[in-house]
């Protein structure tokens, strides 16, 4: 069989190169074309990948990209995933979007959050955590990935809400960040001077991925991000009320049943994970402690930003949207 073709759009930023350093080896499709985010860049190559990808980033040309793929991998800027999207699906492409375009489901939030982006959802537009909903994704003409903040807080906090564990009211997360999350575009925020050596606290009731976060948990997040002088990596500590009564092993089988398919998310129980562990893989690491004789539980979850966070976790949505599996070209 024809293995299916693959072009990346946005293919000169962080995330952008680590998808093509993904898909150049993919078992199971070709990539037939990496793009830039506009028409009017110039052509460039990647000096990384030579050898594992000899061709060159060529400027975004939609007739080009229709004509040679199945599916396109957006990892583009908000607006220009928003303008571009609708016409590559109306052409017949599948999308996997890694931008925040398409993730917030109600408009209002969306024209909030995301106001450059605000057009109606696109049919068969899905949330693409595959841990949360495969069969969902599978059927998806759109894959809207999560961001790599919400994507680690869900995966610490979703089995227990689910399992009815989680007394009411909010939950806290506190996340550090390494500076590629930020982007390649430099910004005083990024520069080597200001973050060497440092620690910051950013966005304090002003991150657009709490929206995310509240929208999937189904409750109040109280959600403070940090950027650490890492190159890349993500440790969320969440810290929540579970209900009176909750006992340690409750809290493990909630886990271990909603992940017991999962072949990304290792859990680590009462050795909480460290950055180190997942770098370089799309694996996220949970581990928790639950007080004794109490209520209070902190659960520790780490990934990579820029594979879990972005790039891997498009290659699995891509997988299971082409009908193949998950873990090709992850594991």
């Amino acid at each position: 069989m024809t293995p299916p073709r693959i072009a990346i759009a946005g293919a000169t930023g962080y995330a952008g190169q680590q998808l093509v350093r993904i898909l150049a080896r993919h078992p199971g499709v070709r990539l037939t074309g990496a793009y830039g985010s506009a028409a009017t860049e110039q052509p460039r190559r990647l000096p990384a990948l030579a050898r594992l990808w000899d061709g060159q980033v060529e400027p975004y040309d939609h007739d080009r990209i229709v004509a040679s793929a199945d599916l396109v991998v957006l990892s583009l800027p908000e607006a220009t995933s928003a303008a571009v999207a609708p016409a590559l699906l109306e052409a017949g492409c599948k999308v996997v979007d890694v931008s925040g375009a398409y993730r917030l489901r109600d408009e209002a939030l969306r024209a909030r959050w995301y106001p450059q982006a605000a057009a109606p959802l696109p049919p068969g537009t899905v949330y693409g955590l595959p841990e949360r909903d495969r069969a969902a994704v599978a059927a998806a003409r759109l894959a809207a990935c999560p961001g790599c903040y919400p994507t680690t807080a869900l995966l610490a906090l979703a089995p227990l809400a689910d399992a009815g564990l989680l007394a009411a009211g909010d939950v806290v997360v506190d996340a550090k960040s390494g500076i590629s999350g930020a982007g390649k575009a430099a910004s005083e925020r990024t520069h080597f001077c200001e973050n060497h050596g440092s620690v910051a606290a950013y966005g304090v009731f002003a991150h657009r991925h709490t929206a995310e976060m509240e929208q999937e948990l189904g409750r109040g997040v109280t959600f403070v991000p940090h950027l650490v002088p890492l190159d890349r990596g993500l440790l969320a500590t969440c810290y929540a009320r579970v209900l009176p009564g909750t006992t340690a092993g409750a809290v493990a089988g909630a886990f271990e049943r909603a992940y017991a398919t999962a072949p990304f998310v290792r859990l680590t129980g009462d050795a909480l994970p460290e950055i180190k562990h997942v770098a370089h893989t799309n694996f996220c690491d949970i581990g928790w402690r639950l007080e004794p004789g109490g209520t209070r539980l902190v659960v520790v979850a780490c990934l990579d930003n820029l594979v879990k966070g972005a790039a891997g976790q498009a290659v699995q949505n891509l997988n299971l949207m082409l009908g193949l599996d998950e873990t090709l070209g992850l594991l």
